[in-house]
Formats: C-alpha cells, structure tokens, sequence
C-alpha cells in the first residue's frame, strides 16, 4: 500500500493580505454610501416602470378581450360547435 500524502492547509491570515485593493476599499465612505443609495433608487425606479408596462399590457389585453366579446362574427367562430349540451 502506498503512503497517502498529507497535504498543509494554506494559510489564511497571508491569504487575507495578498487580496487586490478594490475600489470600495479606495473610495470615502461617504462616497460609497451616496453609490448605494443612487444604484438603490435605480433598481426602485426600474421596478415601478416595469410593474406600469405590465399593469398597461393587462389593461390592453382586457380592452381587446372586451372589444371582442362584443363581435358576433368572432365569438361564432371561436365557438365550440358541440350545441348539444345546450337543449
């Protein structure tokens, strides 16, 4: 049987320091706050105007559900043709 090699666990204190600087770390606090805050407003702002696009394509698909329930010519060819169930 062969011997299994051990292998040493790597260092996480030296890991921890040889991490890149990232622009959070560069900027104020302040700066990094005003960030958050505008990209927060951002994703609200995008949220409502999606919520009224689909609240408008509802109220569009009502209208032309309405508009068509009105045809004759429509609702008698997208009638069933079993008049049976109906004597």
């Amino acid at each position: 049987m062969a011997k299994k090699k051990r292998t040493a666990p790597a260092p996480r204190a030296a890991e921890a320091q040889d991490k890149p600087t990232t622009l959070a770390d560069l900027l104020k606090p302040e700066m990094l706050s005003k960030l958050k805050e505008q990209a927060s407003e951002m994703k609200a702002t995008e949220e409502r105007r999606k919520e009224e696009a689909r609240l408008k394509a509802e109220e569009e698909r009502k209208a032309e559900q309405k508009r068509r329930d009105n045809d004759f010519s429509y609702l008698l060819e997208n009638s069933k043709m079993d008049w049976r169930k109906h004597k």
